[in-house]
């Protein structure tokens, strides 16, 4: 089977990341950044997001894996200090890997001149103007006028990176399993003359948000971190894409647990 290993510059990550090569190598896997079938990412949560957005062409094909070396994050299950454990169970499923998948965010964005531009996200995709500029657009959903939005930007999250960005803004958690995507607003105006929703809005998978922006330049879509400038803007689409990431499932570590782990961190007693 070939694989990959992504790794940030950490120290205990490079460490991690030569022992998992080294280990998978000599049972006889292939290691191959250009084509391969699992890509481990050993470092953080940003670390594996990076990973995700370099394969994000091979999702038919290419499933991930995390290994945090510090606490561990939403897509981690497994620390540098199970990888023997983890490196077992790779070898043992070779080929057979056992899955799980992820919805995604997808924008498209048109230009007044009639070209497009896109993107995918696995947590959010944030709209927002440059220069800390209101952002005035008017929110279709479904096809139908929603609102008219005044404020610092909006925040379009999965269910799994509903406990990121979106969280931090007042967004709801949602659990991976819902097919679903969340628009919160981030700093909405909302005055005498003014007014939005000022909740989460939770959004089936068959529908999609237009967003028609009064004032077509300086504006940026941040996708997972990747910040695109956008000018000239007639409309931005958002939906939940079609397509998933697929994340290796080696074993399975609860929704909740991860939730009370990064959150709260209580101890059972």
């Amino acid at each position: 089977m070939k694989f990959w290993v992504n790794n940030n510059r950490k120290k205990q990550s490079v460490v991690a990341a030569q022992k998992i090569k080294h280990e998978l190598i000599a049972s006889g896997m292939d290691l191959d950044q250009k084509d391969p079938l699992l890509v481990i990412s050993v470092g953080g949560d940003g670390t594996l997001l990076s990973t995700f957005h370099a394969y994000a062409s091979h999702l038919d094909k290419v499933k991930f894996v995390a290994l945090h070396t510090g606490h561990l994050g939403f897509y981690s299950d497994w620390t540098d200090e199970e990888i023997d454990e983890l490196v077992r169970r790779i070898i043992a499923a070779q080929e057979d890997i056992p899955s799980t998948s992820y919805p995604l965010i997808d924008a498209k964005i048109e230009m007044k001149d009639g070209s497009t531009r896109s993107g995918i996200a696995i947590n959010e995709a944030v709209v927002r103007r440059l220069s800390a500029l209101t952002m005035k657009t008017q929110v279709d959903i479904d096809g139908e006028y929603f609102e008219s939005f005044r404020g610092d930007g909006l925040c379009f999250s999965t269910p799994t990176g509903s406990t990121a960005y979106s969280k931090a803004v007042g967004g709801a958690l949602i659990h991976p399993k819902i097919n679903v995507f969340q628009m919160v607003e981030i700093a909405s105006i909302n005055n005498r003359v003014y007014r939005t929703i000022s909740s989460p809005i939770i959004i089936p998978q068959n529908q999609v948000v237009h967003l028609y922006p009064q004032d077509a330049e300086d504006y940026v879509i941040n996708f997972d971190g990747i910040i695109v400038e956008l000018s000239d803007v007639e409309c931005i689409k958002i939906k939940l894409g079609e397509s998933r990431a697929q994340f290796a499932q080696y074993r399975h570590r609860h929704f909740w647990t991860r939730v009370e782990t990064a959150f709260l961190g209580q101890d059972e007693n």
